[in-house]
């Protein structure tokens, strides 16, 4: 049984909590410097989504190894990396072409939702 997808999942869902937290209480007055509140609320709601995402990944991945669902779960890692990731440097940085990486993580995020969305159609998982 490999718990790589759920443990990624978690330190994610870890991390969405730990970085919210920091950003409504310790980074409040470099956000609202850079007007930029919104946008790092966005990128911990995107994180936090696809935590979750990870974690029932990983428990379908248990169930039913196949490489679609697995190719979804790392999608899912990169898009956070690169959406929420340029997001976080952008919102207290205030530095504004990090925006540019933005929707390349937001693609990989919609791979990795085709990909499940594939591993359904073609009835690997059933």
């Amino acid at each position: 049984m490999d718990t790589k997808i759920i443990r990624s999942g978690a330190i994610m869902a870890l991390l969405t909590v730990a970085i919210g937290a920091f950003g409504a209480h310790g980074l409040k007055g470099v956000l609202m410097q850079y007007d930029t509140v919104e946008i790092f609320e966005t990128a911990v709601r995107y994180q936090g989504m696809h935590a979750i995402a990870l974690l029932v990944l990983g428990v379908l991945t248990m169930q039913y190894e196949t490489k679609w669902l697995v190719r979804s779960a790392w999608l899912f890692v990169l898009g956070v990396v690169f959406f929420s990731g340029s997001l976080y440097v952008l919102s207290v940085t205030g530095i504004k072409f990090l925006g540019a990486v933005t929707p390349i993580g937001g693609v990989l995020m919609i791979l990795g939702w085709l990909s499940l969305i594939f591993s359904l159609k073609r009835k690997e998982v059933s």
